[in-house]
């Protein structure tokens, strides 16, 4: 569940956001294969040192986002093998496969003093007929607040968020399809600052709302074939969550998302990848809290409003087993509270990068993206898909 609010801010959480493959086991010979080569091709690989041995895998965090400036840190991520889940052995022809459990923390601090630090788990019980994900993260996080200035005199506001992030979600399947249902709870406590402080008179009491609680609901379908790497299937999902003093916000508002992720194999070397995603809000929404363009090569929060639609589309170009390049080239716009749709403007980004399959039986690519937006050009370290 996306939380609409600026990326890093949840940064600590993202790792029980990482979509958990089906576990597929290699069969075993009388040698035991290398813990990190593949005993299909011999090539580095990291699956079982993952699955069977319990082991952890480092994800440097590299940051060079244009909102936070350069900075970096490293994040661990434990895999295990739900009870009941396979031992190793192969799985029969079209069994259906538990997927692993999978724990993390991590930390990183950026040039402009932003720095978080969180845990997180994404857990699978009784053959994945409920899944649970979660984390609590500690942040202090500086950005800056713009608005578009047609309807108002453009504004642009440093300020910082500083406090604690907590994410909780629930999910049931519906029957034997790759539906779920989800509830969730969101609950956040932050201090505001303000580099000027003269530039709080901009935003009303509510607007600065220090504490917010919310309960969620959401629907998920997920035919993907892949959940790290995906080369067919799709995934769709809608949610909303609606924040209420009752149960601890200072203020009361609804967000909501709905968006969809679509793969199409081109032949055996080239997969197409397709992404809709919007977002909106109502109500008295603190201001830190706005949805926002999300795409590689715009900083966090650099364009918000109350309403948000990004178009995003990504083509994989498998060079053998192992590598692939990516090509990608997306466009957002904002609109709601200071334009209305046809004063908005489409902003633009695209770029290029490369993957390694470091974990063939989880599927998972890790790689980089250089991306270049509107204002500014940046790097990522990918793990997995981009797009969550």
């Amino acid at each position: 569940m996306h939380l609409n609010v600026p990326a890093l801010l949840i940064l600590g959480m993202a790792l029980v956001q990482v979509p958990i493959a089906r576990a597929q086991t290699a069969a075993t010979g009388s040698t035991p294969p290398s813990m990190f080569r593949d005993s299909e091709d011999g090539r580095f690989d990291m699956s079982r040192w993952l699955l069977d041995h319990r082991g952890f895998l480092p994800v440097p965090i590299i940051i060079s986002d244009p909102a936070l400036g350069n900075g970096g840190g490293v994040a661990l991520a434990f895999f295990q093998r739900p009870h009941g889940g396979s031992d190793g052995a192969p799985a029969a022809e079209g069994a259906t496969v538990t997927r692993p459990n999978l724990y993390g923390a991590g930390g990183a601090r950026t040039s402009n003093g932003s720095e978080f630090y969180g845990v997180g788990a994404s857990l699978h019980f009784d053959e994945d007929r409920w899944r649970y994900r979660g984390g609590v993260a500690k942040a202090s996080i500086n950005l800056g607040y713009h608005t578009p200035g047609r309807r108002l005199p453009p504004l642009e506001i440093d300020y910082n968020v500083d406090g604690v992030v907590s994410f909780q979600q629930g999910f049931r399947r519906l029957g034997a399809r790759d539906l779920y249902v989800g509830l969730a709870w969101i609950y956040m406590d932050m201090d505001i600052g303000f580099d000027i402080a003269s530039d709080r008179d901009n935003f009303t009491p509510r607007e600065l709302g220090s504490k917010s609680s919310g309960l969620g609901l959401s629907l998920e379908y997920d035919s993907r074939d892949n959940t790290f790497s995906p080369s067919s299937g799709w995934l769709g999902m809608i949610e909303g969550n609606a924040y209420l003093p009752g149960i601890g916000s200072d203020s009361a508002f609804q967000s909501y998302r709905g968006h969809a992720y679509g793969y199409w194999p081109l032949g055996k070397a080239f997969v197409l990848g397709g992404r809709v995603d919007a977002r909106w809000a109502n109500g008295d929404i603190p201001f830190y809290r706005l949805p926002y363009i999300d795409l590689r090569g715009i900083g966090s929060a650099r364009y918000q409003d109350t309403r948000t639609a990004v178009l995003e589309t990504e083509l994989r170009w498998n060079l053998g087993a192992r590598w692939a390049l990516v090509g990608f080239v997306g466009a957002g716009r904002t609109w709601g509270r200071h334009n209305s749709f046809s004063d908005g403007s489409d902003e633009v980004a695209k770029g290029a990068g490369f993957r390694y399959l470091i974990a063939r039986q989880l599927g998972m690519h890790v790689g980089v993206d250089y991306a270049w937006g509107p204002e500014d050009e940046t790097f990522y370290i990918q793990v997995g898909s981009p797009w969550r």
